[in-house]
């Protein structure tokens, strides 16, 4: 049971560093895999690797939460939705970005309920993950030279428009569809994309995160059911809570980052560590 809760706690690192940095927590996950695999069912694994994501989750609620939080005391509300009524405990801008967050959402939400098996089943598999890993490393790459050209239009998430955010969520629906492309890196490519400024979108990013990951994991949840072992209990919550740790550092690192620095460093990474999936799948370590 000892080292059954080590390797829990290992992945649940890995997933806390991975998920937020636009590398691909599934690519990692599956190279971890190869070398240090859960003793459990391959249904339990499959339900391990999602639902972890709730303790990354839980660390945007909390680092954020004045961000996310929309009601208020009459008497403190800064930007109150109406003068008097409940709207009064109701902050707009921060309802606003909920809207917002939702419609990007909705192209996944969809897509994910109708046919997540069938794309588990069709592109779960090494060569996608590497493929993906690849082709999303290439594109940081190249979009990041042709920001240098650009300036952006959007630089806060309030300046965002209807339009905008749903085209970034049909960005998020790649990764949802192939694994290996990072959700936080489709979202971020695409945002970029659309004239977004790094810092405005690696934080609607993380906003979008919050319903996404939620929806994501009660589904794997509803699926695998809620019968637990008292070791898949006690695995389960290893893995979230030091998802939770490693992801409040996480998260604060790469704000701090991109307001110095851009992306290509992680579309090299991504490349490296593509080649290096493919690299294990030809000799059949993976």
């Amino acid at each position: 049971m000892f080292w059954e809760i080590l390797k829990a706690l290992f992945l649940g690192i890995v997933e806390g560093v991975t998920e937020w940095l636009p590398i691909s927590s599934t690519g990692h996950l599956i190279l971890v895999d190869a070398f240090l695999k859960l003793d459990a069912s391959d249904a339990f694994k499959e339900m391990f690797d999602v639902v972890i994501q709730l303790g990354a989750i839980l660390a945007v609620v909390v680092i954020y939460w004045k961000n996310l939080w929309p009601f208020h005391k009459k008497e403190t509300n800064p930007n109150p939705l109406t003068k008097t009524g409940f709207g009064a405990c109701v902050q707009k801008n921060i309802l606003q970005m909920w809207c917002k967050v939702l419609v990007a959402c909705v192209p996944a939400a969809i897509v994910g309920l109708l046919f997540d098996d069938v794309f588990h089943a069709l592109f779960y598999n090494p060569i996608t993950v590497a493929i993906m890993l690849i082709l999303f490393g290439v594109a940081f790459i190249v979009i990041e030279r042709w920001q240098k050209t650009k300036q952006p239009r959007i630089h806060s998430i309030g300046g965002l428009d209807y339009k905008t955010v749903l085209l970034i969520g049909v960005f998020q629906l790649i990764a949802a569809v192939f694994p290996g492309t990072s959700r936080s890196g489709a979202t971020i490519v695409g945002a970029l994309l659309l004239g977004v400024s790094r810092t405005a979108a690696a934080e609607f990013t993380f906003y979008l995160a919050v319903p996404v990951m939620a929806g994501a994991s009660l589904l794997k949840l509803v699926k695998f059911g809620f019968h637990f072992t008292g070791m898949e209990s006690a695995v389960l919550l290893v893995g979230m809570v030091s998802a939770f740790v490693v992801s409040i550092f996480i998260i604060r690192f790469l704000m701090d980052y991109i307001r110095k620095h851009d992306f290509t460093v992680f579309g090299w990474y991504r490349i490296v560590l593509g080649i290096l999936v493919l690299i294990f799948a030809a000799v059949g370590v993976i």
